[in-house]
């Protein structure tokens, strides 16, 4: 067989059943192996190829597919335009640090370095944004390559690994690839605890923080129990929500940027800091010289280039995270943790004084986006998946939908990317087909990727969309609002087409809605049906994101409405 052969063999071997692609001149080797793979009619477990209308879309798709299953996902695309159209998503997923192989055509060796048609530095150019790369230059090395590649894509911190092969290796011929041989599995070591439980043990106020790291380490149920014995409050990152599960009576929400309230207080107030699987971000930790004034950090992370990177940490613990949680559950089922007055304060004293987004029940009143999120929350099945872009419905998911699994929130956390969530939430439903998926979008972002909604036709997917739409791009429109004078500069968006003609177009069907009274019906219908369907909600223009810290601003300097009241920040320090 030639190396296009020996690539899909390798992939099946490897349990890589569906891919998600664009063809092109350069890769087009591997396109021709596909389809002699589906003339021959081949065995069960053969390889789905998802064509996608974009090759952004194909990263993002692959990104969504790796989220939602916790397996490495994969994109393919030819040499040129098509591997720079790949750049943004596979950036996305180095940034969240989701387990990609990215796989590109390039120029014939002999062409290389000759300004050829669609040469472009692949190698160069995925420098900053990936796990690690090759530039494959014969074909004996590509086998070795490419179990590398797979294996490091997956390990320690998961990341994209991108694969540029000329089009020439892939015709070479090559022996069939062996049978995969499974490492044994490396055994589950966990550090010293003792010094971090001896500082829990000192602490009257414990906080317990986490991140992605905690899905990504597939260690959700060992945090849980860890949660559950330790008793410590906790708060979560974007990417760690849903690491506590719907049964946490300390769970106190988001913090950060956007975070509650109860959330930001108790970081404020405790004495000791325990961070596992997160990065410490600034859209968490506000201005870092502020961020947790009182306490000692103790730091946990599979990767050790993490700990002390923003914040220095009194014990600091690369390790794997199972082994590290039970050890630590182990010792606290021994010795309790006595902590009892600190959590009835969190709980009864932080929550009850969060912020309460203004609710208006009037039948007739205009929609927001609150209100319409904690009815979707309340609607949507417990397993239901819900791929977000990026903005303030981004937002308002992280605040008010009830997650219990963070492989159902599919979020772009570090990048940021709008587009985002049709492609990922595609690459979700084919990942778990029997689960609803749901993708929830704004005006502005949705229109970055809308092609895609000619997979979700060609694929016959039950993908869901609702479009939040307040014609505009609206988180961009609020810092103006409330840190630039007021000033709209480029945000309008109210020339944007008929979304629900738009996607009847895609023979999709779609239904709008705009009344209060009209959001249980709408969410009812979107939800009953079994194909793939179209809820657009207008929102109002003004509709902001509340409550918000100032970039650059301490998380203790929360904003919330009076701040557009007044016109004026609000300085007290939260008492």
């Amino acid at each position: 067989m030639n190396a296009a052969h020996h690539i899909l063999e390798t992939l099946q071997r490897n349990g890589i059943d569906t891919v998600f692609g664009y063809p092109g001149g350069c890769i087009m080797p591997l396109y021709d192996a596909l389809a002699a793979r589906d003339m021959a009619r081949e065995a069960a477990g053969n390889i789905q190829h998802v064509l996608c209308r974009h090759e952004q879309g194909c990263a993002l798709a692959a990104d969504g597919y790796a989220r939602a299953s916790g397996r490495i996902g994969v994109c393919i695309a030819t040499s040129g335009p098509g591997a720079t159209n790949l750049i943004t998503g596979v950036a996305n997923a180095h940034r969240d640090s989701i387990p990609l192989l990215v796989i590109t055509g390039q120029v014939p060796t002999t062409l290389i370095g000759t300004d050829a048609f669609q040469e472009t530095d692949v190698l160069g150019m995925a420098l900053g944004i990936v796990k690690h790369s090759y530039l494959v230059t014969s074909a004996e090395e590509l086998p070795q390559i490419l179990d590398d590649a797979l294996s490091l894509a997956q390990s320690g911190r998961p990341g994209p690994v991108w694969l540029d092969i000329p089009k020439d290796i892939l015709l070479t011929e090559l022996p069939a690839p062996g049978p995969t041989l499974t490492p044994p599995a490396a055994p589950k070591t966990s550090p010293d605890v003792s010094a971090a439980l001896a500082l829990l043990r000192q602490a009257n106020k414990p906080l317990l923080y986490s991140g992605g790291g905690v899905s990504l380490a597939s260690a959700e149920d060992a945090f849980r129990r860890f949660a559950a014995v330790s008793g410590l409050p906790n708060v979560v990152t974007l990417k760690g929500i849903g690491n506590p599960g719907l049964a946490n009576p300390d769970y106190l929400g988001m913090l950060g940027m956007h975070g509650s309230r109860a959330a930001n207080k108790a970081v404020d107030q405790c004495d000791v800091l325990l961070v596992i699987g997160a990065r410490l971000d600034d859209r968490a930790t506000g201005q870092l010289q502020t961020f947790a004034p009182h306490a000692r950090l103790i730091h946990l992370d599979a990767d050790a280039a993490e700990l002390g990177k923003l914040k220095t940490a009194d014990i600091a613990l690369p390790c794997e995270l199972n082994a590290t949680l039970d050890s630590l559950s182990e010792a606290l089922e021994a010795s309790p943790l006595r902590i009892e007055p600190w959590r009835q304060q969190c709980r009864n004293g932080f929550i009850t004084q969060g912020f309460h987004a203004a609710q208006n029940d009037e039948p007739h009143a205009p929609i927001t986006g609150t209100a319409f999120v904690r009815e979707l929350s309340r609607l949507t099945p417990d397993d239901a998946i819900i791929a977000c872009d990026v903005g303030q419905h981004q937002m308002w998911i992280a605040q008010h939908y009830e997650f219990g699994h963070p492989r159902h929130h599919l979020s772009s956390g570090g990048l940021g990317t709008m587009g985002f969530g049709l492609p990922a939430a595609i690459g979700a439903q084919f990942a778990r087909p029997g689960q609803t998926v749901i993708n929830v979008t704004g005006d502005g972002s949705f229109m970055m990727n809308a092609q895609e909604l000619a997979t979700i036709r060609r694929y016959k997917l039950p993908v869901k969309l609702i479009i939040l739409d307040n014609q505009c791009l609206g988180m961009v429109r609020q810092q103006q609002e409330l840190f630039y004078g007021n000033r709209e500069s480029e945000i309008n968006l109210d020339d944007n087409p008929d979304f629900v003609a738009l996607a009847r177009a895609f023979d999709i069907p779609a239904l709008s809605i705009h009344r209060v009274d009209q959001i249980q019906r709408g969410i009812g219908t979107l939800l009953a049906y079994n194909k793939a369907i179209v809820l657009h909600v207008a929102i109002a223009r003004e509709d902001n994101v509340w409550p918000i810290v100032k970039p650059g601003a301490s998380n203790i300097e929360m904003l919330d409405e009076s701040y557009r009241t007044n016109n004026h920040p609000i300085k007290e320090r939260i008492a």
